[in-house]
């Protein structure tokens, strides 16, 4: 009974952590917004360097800020009462956003790579890229067939739920990954010849590490909101599931 009180006492609310973190999350946008007009050149639609810039904000912007949001639209105690159907919505359409971002970023950066001449889906952080938007289309299809559309039976539901989770928390995570390594992969690419070297630490190298750093945190916070139990959606929603 002492453990449950204390336990009880060490409890963070979530609504002032989502104010934590939404401000996290910004941060993560204006950083890399600022990367890229402040040391890159700005931004484009011409196929140009400044075209690429858009890659990596559209990246940070969908694949992870905005899909920390959608992660956590069940743990908002809004959602645990009354119809399911609006917050299973909302959750389908911000995750299409999220989707539709990574799109365009992919296509920033290929449009920019086929007129320079440069290879496509050469680097780890490429392969790491496109393998983990193309498991995020899948996880997006696999849910709305499942969740949203009604014929799904009730037992096809409880069984691919599970799954559905455990494959929202990887995409997050490889998403996650994958601005890492690309942020060290444009450092690595830029600093160099004209430029103060990357092993010099000059201040874009201090700057864009700083964004990788943030990105980190994001995400290992909405993966510790994810597995905080008292945060979790009672799972009573039987009735829900015949929506």
């Amino acid at each position: 009974r002492h453990h449950h009180h204390v336990a009880e006492m060490l409890d963070l609310p979530f609504m002032p952590f989502c104010v934590l973190l939404g401000g996290l999350g910004f941060m993560c946008v204006a950083f890399v917004t600022a990367w890229c007009q402040r040391w890159r050149g700005g931004f484009a639609l011409d196929g140009s360097t400044q075209m690429f810039n858009w890659h990596p904000v559209l990246m940070v912007t969908g694949m992870v800020v905005l899909y920390g949001a959608v992660a956590l639209v069940y743990r908002l105690p809004a959602t645990w009462s009354g119809p399911k159907l609006p917050w299973k919505v909302l959750h389908g359409a911000l995750a299409l956003a999220a989707f539709i971002l990574a799109v365009l970023g992919l296509a920033a950066v290929f449009r920019f790579h086929n007129d320079h001449g440069t290879p496509n889906m050469y680097s780890l952080h490429s392969w790491l890229g496109l393998a983990t938007v193309l498991l995020f289309s899948c996880q997006w299809l696999a849910g709305f067939c499942a969740f949203l559309l009604p014929w799904a039976p009730v037992w096809l539901r409880a069984l691919y739920k599970p799954v559905h989770v455990f494959f929202g928390s990887t995409i997050l995570m490889l998403s996650v990954a994958s601005c890492v390594s690309g942020i060290n992969e444009k450092l690595f690419f830029s600093l160099k010849n004209g430029t103060t070297e990357y092993k010099r630490l000059p201040a874009e190298a201090v700057f864009a590490n700083t964004l990788g750093l943030l990105i980190l945190l994001f995400g290992v916070l909405v993966l510790g909101a994810l597995a905080r139990p008292s945060w979790k959606r009672p799972d009573a929603d039987s009735p829900d599931s015949r929506q």
